[in-house]
């Protein structure tokens, strides 16, 4: 059965991005590698970066598309690509990688989730904020320095010592999406803010 994702055009979308080794820190000790490929890629096809945050071996982000535009996967292929191409050789390689050419850096699939609505935006951007300290690499989200969190504080959308409501009041990570139509797209506004478009 071949997998197919969804090819709403215009959307907005959460992301779930894992390297193959989930013992890994590639992803923040070449944190400043990964920024430049991000905006190589956003500059060749552009997107809006609503919310974002870079943990050790994996990246949650809420992107928004252009009008028109459903290809978030040639947007991950490139960034995945061109991380992967910045670094030295010397990942353990499966026979299978071998066959296809292919680094053994990133996991092959990602999860990717259609934003649904205003408080489906807001509950998926309290995800990403909060998972450094879900996952123990810091107390308070505000401490972690790889997540969009920072341009949410400075301008004054949310406040330095958020976590503990955050923990509170999400409890766990979001369920799996409902199923939609293809005509369920949603104009998303998040009223008084602008997309997050660097870490």
């Amino acid at each position: 059965m071949q997998y197919r994702r969804s090819d709403v055009t215009g959307g907005t979308w959460f992301f779930t991005v894992n390297l193959q080794d989930r013992q890994s820190d590639l992803l923040v000790r070449h944190v400043d590698l990964l920024r430049q490929i991000v905006r190589d890629v956003r500059r060749a096809h552009p997107f809006e970066i609503i919310a974002m945050v870079v943990l050790p071996e994996h990246i949650h982000a809420i992107w928004r598309l252009p009008e028109g535009d459903a290809d978030y996967p040639l947007r991950w292929s490139q960034i995945k690509a061109g991380f992967s191409r910045g670094l030295p050789p010397g990942e353990p390689l499966t026979p299978s990688r071998i066959a296809k050419r292919e680094r053994g850096i990133w996991q092959r699939r990602y999860w990717e989730h259609q934003i649904r609505d205003e408080t489906d935006l807001a509950r998926h951007v309290d995800y990403i904020h909060i998972n450094p300290v879900k996952h123990g690499h810091v107390e308070r989200a505000a401490d972690w320095p790889y997540s969009s969190i920072h341009r949410f504080i400075e301008r004054g959308w949310i406040a330095a010592d958020w976590s503990a409501a955050a923990a509170c009041r999400l409890g766990r990570a979001p369920r799996s999406p409902t199923p939609k139509t293809k005509n369920s797209q949603v104009a998303l506004k998040f009223p008084g803010r602008a997309p997050i478009n660097d870490l």
